[in-house]
């Protein structure tokens, strides 16, 4: 299956108010085969460490994960007939940490609350089980050039062959920052005059050192999106193609989820809901002609006890469900 990733559909989204002559279009990630927009960088990274004798036959892969990266490496690693290792913060939804396991993946939660220089926070103990096994490989998708340098390869020329000089701004959250740094150098290439927006969660450090050049971990803070923002600097992060970071709220992108659920038919997770809600806010800005493109990283089947469950919204303060969430994305 993994032979399948990419080459994933671009829809245009038709149901929310921009002005006029600006088009907005996502490119639907969750149709990869492992069901989210991190088989591309798996793939890749694997077959690079593969390729250079990295990874050899039986080998354990270890990894920090927020669900989907893992989900990619359990899938591979199934198919491939390598051990899966992998750990997690504990906000992950239940949807994602089953997916791993049904996949054979050894699965360790670790506090959310745990800062970065902590034994306890998932990319550290990550990195520790990676020290004890012998033999083993790590990803270390937040510092690694490949997690952008497939996003150059593969989305990048996807997005460009699709629509071509059309587009005008490229809009996607992150947290490696694979996906914002390696397709936008790559568009910036063929059009340097695209505009590169990175959206960041209330809580993530990487609004305020875009903007002032300082990492405060006084800012950081818990939300509930999974798979955007951090609480440090990702090295695979590259800023100098990025032109604007946008903040947004764990309530921006639900109610976008819910948008797109109920008007465009797209279930998506709480990442696809925050870049369509950036996409938006880019697309008002903006006077047409204009195409502004985004990603849906991942599916809504994977947040079902979440985002799309009203007694969960309502217990952490979303108000009256899908309803008015949907009313407030418009």
């Amino acid at each position: 299956m993994h032979a399948f990733v990419g080459t994933t559909p671009l829809v245009e989204l038709q149901t929310f108010d921009v002005p006029a002559d600006v088009r907005i279009f996502a490119k639907v990630e969750y149709m990869n085969p492992g069901g989210s927009i991190k088989d591309r960088i798996v793939r890749y990274i694997l077959d690079d460490a593969e390729q250079r004798g990295l990874l050899r036959p039986g080998a354990t892969i270890v990894e920090n994960t927020s669900g989907n990266t893992g989900a990619a490496i359990a899938m591979i690693a199934a198919a491939r007939g390598y051990r899966a290792v992998l750990t997690m913060p504990d906000k992950v939804s239940k949807e994602k940490q089953d997916t791993l396991r049904a996949m054979g993946a050894e699965v360790h939660v670790c506090p959310t609350s745990a800062p970065p220089d902590s034994p306890k926070h998932y990319v550290a103990y990550a990195r520790r089980i990676h020290a004890e096994t012998p033999g083993s490989f790590m990803l270390d998708q937040y510092d690694n050039p490949l997690n952008a340098e497939a996003h150059y390869r593969s989305t990048g020329p996807e997005i460009w062959e699709a629509l071509g000089p059309s587009v005008t701004a490229f809009v996607a959250s992150g947290s490696t920052g694979g996906t914002i740094s390696g397709t936008s150098r790559f568009l910036k290439r063929h059009k340097p005059s695209v505009t590169s927006v990175l959206l960041d969660p209330v809580g993530s450090v990487y609004h305020r050192y875009f903007h002032e050049g300082v990492v405060d971990h006084g800012q950081i803070a818990p939300y509930f999106v999974e798979g955007a923002g951090e609480d440090h600097l990702a090295k695979c992060m590259d800023f100098s193609v990025v032109d604007d970071v946008l903040r947004f709220t764990d309530a921006d992108a639900f109610a976008t989820c819910h948008h797109l659920a109920r008007r465009e038919g797209l279930l998506c997770g709480g990442t696809s809901g925050a870049n369509v809600w950036g996409a938006v806010q880019v697309a008002r800005s903006l006077t047409g002609p204009a195409t502004v493109v985004t990603v849906l990283p991942d599916s809504g089947t994977r947040y079902i006890s979440k985002i799309y469950n009203p007694d969960w919204l309502t217990q952490n303060g979303f108000g009256g469900g899908a309803a008015d969430a949907q009313e407030r994305a418009r």
